[in-house]
């Protein structure tokens, strides 16, 4: 009989500061969120949170494969833009570059880049509902 593999597991806390900030709360990190209805320059709002997800699970995955891939890498840079519609409230497209520094060939990137939509957590789970589009290049 095999044994089904453990699930991961996540867990977050959030809660109202005051009526200009909110908090999150992971493991012992802290992020100050944008919950003010005028906006908060000084902290990530809702769809700004969604899109620096989306960019770390990117740059994770590529740590995660680089290795394997015996890729050879000098830095990464992910740009992420999104486009809101009003009705229904959601992220109707999400445009990114993912900007390799790099002289692994042309053919490497995008086994790389594959790599990165085929395993990634949050890009599997925000494709399916977003115009989710992008690509890799060299720096």
């Amino acid at each position: 009989m095999t044994e089904k593999p453990t699930k991961m597991r996540f867990h977050v806390e959030s809660e109202r500061i005051d009526a200009h900030h909110s908090q999150s709360l992971c493991k012992s990190a802290r992020i100050t969120l944008d919950t003010d209805l005028a906006g908060n320059p000084e902290a990530f709002n809702p769809a700004e949170l969604l899109l620096a997800a989306l960019s770390a699970c990117m740059i994770k995955g590529i740590e995660r494969v680089v290795p394997i891939l015996k890729f050879e890498l000098r830095g990464v840079q992910v740009i992420v833009d999104g486009v809101r519609q009003d009705v229904p409230p959601k992220m109707e497209s999400i445009r990114y570059q993912i900007i390799v520094d790099t002289d692994e060939t042309d053919r490497r990137i995008d086994l790389l880049h594959d790599n990165v939509k085929k395993y990634g957590t949050v890009f599997n789970t925000v494709a399916p509902g977003t115009d989710l589009a992008g690509l890799m290049r060299r720096a």
